[in-house]
């Protein structure tokens, strides 16, 4: 199973895909502290048995950098199982490509959709490039 996640700093996008192909957005996880959100993280990708995992990472904008350190901090506290392989992910452009996708089929509450929407195009895009590990 390959997840990716979309690491925000109220929720957390999550997305699955069983076979390399389909990719299923996933309800997202409410950060309410860090080691909460890491813990309900690991716990989610146990469950599902995943073995790869996507994160998007920024690679464009003014705050790059800290929200690169955020993200890295925040995945370094989650507690992998074992043999998971982690890929990082360009995710510019992701949450606003999935608000244009939700227009007209639901209202933009902060519910987590947008956000799990936002992992799926995540790893939609990892499947369909080149994958470097950890980079």
């Amino acid at each position: 199973m390959i997840a990716a996640v979309d690491v925000g700093l109220r929720r957390i996008g999550v997305a699955l895909s069983p076979d390399g192909r389909v990719v299923f957005p996933k309800e997202a996880i409410l950060r309410r502290g860090r080691k909460q959100a890491a813990r309900e993280l690991g716990e989610f990708l146990r469950e599902w048995g995943v073995r790869t995992l996507v994160v998007g990472l920024p690679r464009e904008g003014s705050s790059e950098e800290e929200m690169q350190r955020r993200i890295r901090h925040f995945i370094s506290l989650v507690e992998l199982p074992p043999e998971t392989v982690l890929y990082f992910q360009d995710e510019a452009g992701s949450s606003q490509e999935a608000k244009e996708r939700m227009v007209g089929i639901t209202r933009q509450r902060r519910d987590g959709k947008i956000d799990s929407l936002a992992a799926q195009i995540i790893l939609e895009r990892w499947l369909e490039g080149c994958h470097t590990p950890k980079n």
